[in-house]
């Protein structure tokens, strides 16, 4: 069943309870014209809160969905969005859906480059874009002429879009009733490999269905829970774990702040029970509480039963010290990638938290595996490559047959992650096959941040490794060899990686010969070794 129907079905039972709770602290200025966005303030802080009911949901959906097949839209074309987390983002990505049409979400730090990328590799017809994104997207307008429209989710629509509000505030709100099959495509979500360029992950609506079902087994939402999105929705994991709420029919809340004091808040003022962290985030709070900016007896936290973390490896010693301070609470963890639909695949459950440190064991309707270079099981106990097999898995990389092959191996994933599996089949990660460097959740590729410093005129060779980091997990150190007669300083080179995405620049700048094998391949095992990154994964999850 594709979970558009658990939309409809949602609206038709709980029609007039609040689905979704839109809460940004930052902004300074609001604007209010659209019925559409229509905002409450609730205290003097200015706090923007809108909230949206199930009815309304499900009927922006449609709405957005018969406009679409107005211009023509159908099965197979395809909608990008770009947009930070809102209210409209989910209502777009389930009206594209209804029209049969594939939604297509795209990293809201991409580049205009990046976007234009991604938008040709999926031979996407729509794309839907924000406010903060009107720089980048009309940068490219000129470059992709394969997109039919742009629609502007905001006010003050730029000359070279059309208004998203406008558009659909005429359309009707009935449902359009495409019939959806569980084996048709329906999403595409980007992750890249070494070389950085993203490769475009093709899923099913059966994947999508099989996300609903894992995060309800996993974490029993019922009608009474409140879920807070904090992560971006064009993520993989964030909308898998509200896959919950959708299922169970209940409330979630979508916050546009990192600051622990707003998350705290945010929890208490409104009744929050599951909150999924990053490391960093649970890090800060934690920081927040012992320096006494935040007062534990100032909040109202009595409701809040789970938080889980994913999306990078837990130190141990982490949970430890935030179980001091909520004691009531359940933890629990997920191991997942976005070619198996995010988060699940492998859990912990939260009755293991005597195994904090393990990925856990196979997710609700997953199977596992470790396998050596043969693609034979290892004995227990053993170093291995994880393996996973089940409903959720990709269907290929689009336009990429190549790719699709190397990692699709007779119904099994090869996850490139290296883990072993201790005498109670608990799965530990022990390091990355991959060069990928996750810093607080975040995938860098570090032949693309070499590629860009190899353009300075004083560096002969750079590269690019993770180092740990308490609070990180692991942050980019950048090795550099510089060209004979040259000089720089670490000062230099940070100036010059300013043009850098923030979240792509080296923290760390090391000056020393770069070691190459004789195929001239750099040796980056004797570099992690060196730095201390020896068996990163395995590391952060000792303590």
């Amino acid at each position: 069943m594709p979970i558009t129907e658990i939309l409809t079905r949602n609206a038709a039972l709980y029609g007039e309870e609040i689905s979704l709770v839109e809460i940004n602290p930052e902004i300074k200025e609001i604007k209010v014209s659209w019925k559409d966005y229509d905002l409450v303030e609730t205290n003097p802080e200015r706090k923007y809160r809108r909230e949206m009911t199930w009815h309304e949901f499900d009927d922006k959906a449609n709405r957005f969905a018969n406009f679409l097949l107005s211009r023509g839209l159908q099965k197979g074309h395809k909608v990008a969005v770009l947009l930070m987390n809102c209210l409209e983002w989910l209502p777009i990505y389930f009206g594209t859906l209804k029209t049969g049409a594939i939604a297509v979400p795209l990293n809201y730090r991409y580049t205009a480059d990046e976007i234009k990328y991604c938008l040709d590799l999926a031979e996407c017809d729509v794309l839907v874009f924000g406010p903060e994104f009107i720089d980048r997207v009309e940068e490219i307008r000129d470059q992709i002429p394969n997109i039919k429209m742009r629609l502007f989710v905001g006010y003050d629509c730029p000359a070279f879009a059309e208004s998203y509000y406008a558009l659909t505030a005429c359309c009707s709100s009935v449902d359009p009733k495409i019939k959806l099959s569980d084996d048709e495509d329906a999403v595409i979500y980007f992750s890249s490999g070494t070389t950085g360029f993203p490769k475009a992950i093709l899923h099913t609506h059966q994947s999508l269905m099989t996300a609903c079902e894992v995060e309800m087994n996993h974490h029993k939402q019922t009608r009474e829970d409140n879920f807070l999105c904090i992560p971006p929705l064009y993520h993989t994991g964030a909308k898998m774990h509200w896959f919950g709420s959708l299922l169970s029919g209940s409330k979630a809340v979508l916050l546009r702040s990192v600051r622990p004091e707003w998350i705290i808040k945010t929890v208490s003022d409104e009744h929050i029970t599951i909150v999924w962290l990053l490391v960093p985030w649970a890090q800060d709070i934690l920081d927040a509480i012992e320096r006494g900016d935040i007062r534990m007896e100032d909040y109202n936290l009595s409701q809040w039963r789970l938080m889980h973390i994913g999306a990078q490896p837990v130190p141990p010693s982490l949970i430890k010290r935030w179980n001091k301070y909520f004691r009531n609470q359940e933890y629990d963890t997920n191991y997942g990638l976005s070619e198996a639909i995010g988060p699940g695949c492998v859990h912990l459950g939260v009755e293991n938290i005597h195994k904090v440190g393990a990925i856990g064991k196979a997710g609700y309707n997953w199977q596992l595996r470790i396998i050596d270079e043969n693609g034979q099981p290892v004995k227990q106990g053993d170093v291995g490559e994880l393996c996973i097999k089940g409903p959720g898995l990709m269907k290929c990389y689009f336009r990429n047959s190549e790719a699709t092959a190397t990692v699709l191996k007779n119904g099994w994933l090869l996850t490139g992650d290296m883990a072993r599996m201790d005498e109670d089949g608990f799965v530990y990660l022990v390091d990355r096959k991959k060069d990928v460097i996750i810093s607080g959740g975040e995938n860098l590729y570090p032949v693309q941040i070499e590629n860009f410093m190899r353009s300075h005129n004083a560096i002969k060779d750079v590269a690019v490794i993770g180092i740990p980091d308490k609070r990180m997990g692991e942050i980019a150190a950048a090795i550099i060899e510089l060209k004979p007669g040259f000089s720089c300083t670490e000062e230099d080179i940070v100036q010059f990686c300013r043009t850098l995405p923030r979240y792509k620049r080296p923290r760390k700048i090391i000056f020393e010969e770069i070691p190459r094998n004789p195929t001239g391949k750099i040796e980056k095992p004797k570099l992690r070794k060196k730095y201390g990154a020896h068996s990163l994964v395995e590391a952060q999850t000792e303590n």
